[in-house]
């Protein structure tokens, strides 16, 4: 009785799930490159590129930061601050030293810097921003400029990221902070599901859609917010069409005087500046901000403020009660009626920087 070896499967059978495998990466490594891929950032300074004009420092990884000085000369200040910007903005846009009342300045003895985050303006792209990088970022522009050992920090909307950053990693040099409609990442642990859940719903769908492939899939938010199939962010796309009615009201009221300097906001183009915020802004952060502790205790002057008005619709008021309640040493400001441009109303802007001030002058 004879026997039959068992057959070998034709080798052409074998080879053909690799093939399969390696022709499927390829033509995902031409999508992505060809498609998904961000175009390289358009450096200021380099050939081709946007031109330096604003004062800029130098930072530890080379990388230059653009700033912009305002009221009382840093030498004669009494108080020094440091404001970072929000989304599609820039150094030019620190209305807490523009919208100030005339001669309060003087009169409060203030210097206030504002500065170009990461990829904004004219300072350079940080493609490994965090929290963490940024919060560094503020200290080392604070002593190149010699600020002395504490200074203020007033954070409005993503300008968050930074704040909540230096609450974290240098509360040491803080002498007070503010934050002022300061962007909630919904994947923070310590938000509640059904917290997370209320004021990531209340967000227009679009902006839904696009915090969610930042979260999820970060390498595929250039496309999302550049492509024209559908919406994606209102923020990286401009489109006001979501703002609540206080908010429309203002941008009515204040046209093109509310940011006189659009065009040099994202010279350097949408990836590095906007779309790296959203990344960061509703990524994996390295610590969780509702677990903060206070950074002036044991009879430390200073405080921390919180800002929001109760009609935003790009920033949504629920998450940010809870915080305020699970941080009592946060001095919560809620305003009714208003939206996320409320500091554009008459007096509000005096009133935010008076009160960042109260500590010091009661002391």
């Amino acid at each position: 009785m004879s026997t039959r070896s068992p057959t070998n499967p034709p080798r052409n059978s074998l080879l053909l799930p690799s093939v399969l495998v390696i022709l499927v990466g390829v033509i995902a490594a031409l999508t992505y490159q060809s498609i998904l891929k961000p175009p390289p950032p358009k450096l200021c300074g380099s050939p081709g590129g946007p031109p330096i004009t604003a004062p800029r420092i130098k930072l530890r990884d080379g990388r230059h930061l653009a700033y912009k000085e305002h009221g009382v000369p840093r030498e004669k200040a009494r108080r020094k601050v440091i404001f970072i910007h929000g989304s599609h903005s820039c150094r030019h846009d620190a209305v807490y030293a523009t919208r100030l009342s005339p001669g309060l300045m003087e009169e409060l003895s203030m210097y206030l810097v504002s500065f170009d985050r990461p990829g904004y303006g004219e300072s350079d792209p940080d493609p490994n921003r965090t929290p963490k990088s940024l919060a560094l970022d503020v200290e080392e522009l604070a002593d190149q400029l010699h600020l002395g050992e504490k200074f203020y920090l007033i954070g409005y909307s993503m300008g968050g990221q930074a704040t909540w950053g230096c609450l974290k990693y240098i509360p040491h040099r803080l002498a007070g902070a503010t934050l002022v409609a300061p962007v909630v990442n919904y994947w923070w642990k310590s938000l509640p599901l059904n917290v997370s859940t209320q004021g990531y719903s209340l967000q227009p769908k679009r902006d839904q859609w696009a915090v969610r492939v930042a979260h999820y899939a970060p390498w595929l938010i250039h496309w999302w917010n550049t492509q024209r199939w559908f919406p994606g962010s209102s923020v990286a796309n401009r489109d006001g069409a979501s703002f609540s009615q206080p908010d429309r009201d203002i941008v009515l009221k204040l046209g093109s005087s509310r940011k006189p300097h659009l065009a040099e906001v994202r010279p350097q183009g949408l990836h590095e500046s906007i779309n790296r915020d959203m990344i960061v802004g509703f990524g994996s952060w390295e610590f969780d901000p509702i677990e903060l502790e206070n950074p002036f205790l044991n009879n430390q002057r200073g405080s921390v403020h919180l800002w929001h008005g109760d009609d935003d619709m790009l920033v949504p008021v629920i998450p940010q009660r809870y915080i305020a309640e699970k941080l009592p040493w946060i001095h919560y400001h809620e305003i009714p009626g208003s939206g996320h441009f409320f500091h554009y109303n008459g007096g509000v802007v005096d009133d935010i920087v008076k009160t960042l001030f109260k500590t010091d002058t009661e002391n």
